[in-house]
């Protein structure tokens, strides 16, 4: 441990399951205070994950909210503040992936569908990120904003259509919300998961053969693995910290090489 983040306060949407629970435990490891946020019906979840967590010395809170809801994520921004003193680090994780992404070819897909997955992975991130920069800008103190994106940001997967553009659109988000707030210190990037086993996605590949997709699609990754929670974690723990400090408007790719070829 390194200490990157010592003292930092962080909120991690979905922080308590898949990537954002690697997340979580790369940025307590180095020092931060941290809100589990994770959706009201979900609100176990984030509670057993922190009571593991303070029995293990560290400041964490586990918050309801759903992100889709600006009421929620102010009340979440709030009750982090209140109990922490400020907001440091907003990392936007929280998505529909993998298994809750319910992937359909993309004659079947419906208006319903199309709007809840643009409203979770896209609009979501944008109500987290300007309701984190309204306390950063308010604190005067700078900040860091970090999105989880994903390759397919970049590369069409198929049977998933609106993920793709939501994950494109984020890129969009970012770099304009990172030209605006430099002026505040704030600093706007995205990573770029490529093939991570979480348990979400753990059976991803069958998942888009059984709906019907080819499966001719499918990327190897060059390292010859999947990567884990953690490795994405420490990238955003790297990114949170001081030690990017000039390092916004960025997408990092955390792939295994899978956008190489």
């Amino acid at each position: 441990m390194s200490g990157r983040l010592r003292d930092k306060v962080v909120i991690i949407t979905g922080g308590g399951t898949g990537i954002g629970w690697g997340i979580t435990q790369s940025c307590v490891r180095e020092g931060a205070m941290v809100a589990l946020a994770q959706l009201p019906a979900d609100i176990e979840i984030a509670d057993d994950k922190v009571a593991e967590l303070k029995g293990a010395g560290h400041r964490v809170l586990a918050i309801g909210c759903d992100i889709t809801e600006r009421v929620q994520v102010k009340a979440m921004v709030a009750r982090a503040v209140a109990a922490f003193g400020r907001l440091d680090v907003m990392v936007n994780n929280a998505a529909l992936t993998g298994s809750t992404l319910g992937v359909r070819p993309f004659l079947n897909e419906t208006d319903d569908h199309w709007r809840k997955i643009i409203d979770v992975n896209l609009s979501g991130a944008f109500i987290c990120t300007q309701e984190a920069a309204f306390q950063m800008v308010k604190q005067g103190n700078g900040g860091s904003i970090l999105t989880i994106s994903s390759v397919a940001q970049y590369a069409a997967q198929e049977n998933a259509t609106p993920y793709c553009a939501a994950k494109a659109g984020l890129d969009g988000l970012c770099k304009g919300a990172a030209i605006e707030l430099a002026a505040h210190n704030i600093r706007v990037n995205l990573v770029a998961p490529g093939d991570i086993f979480t348990e979400a996605n753990a059976d991803i590949v069958d998942e888009v053969t059984e709906s019907g997709g080819t499966g001719r699609y499918f990327r190897d990754t060059p390292l010859g693995r999947r990567g884990g929670v953690g490795e994405i974690g420490d990238v955003v723990a790297f990114l949170a910290s001081d030690e990017a400090s000039f390092v916004t408007g960025a997408t990092w790719l955390v792939d295994g090489g899978f956008l190489s070829y």
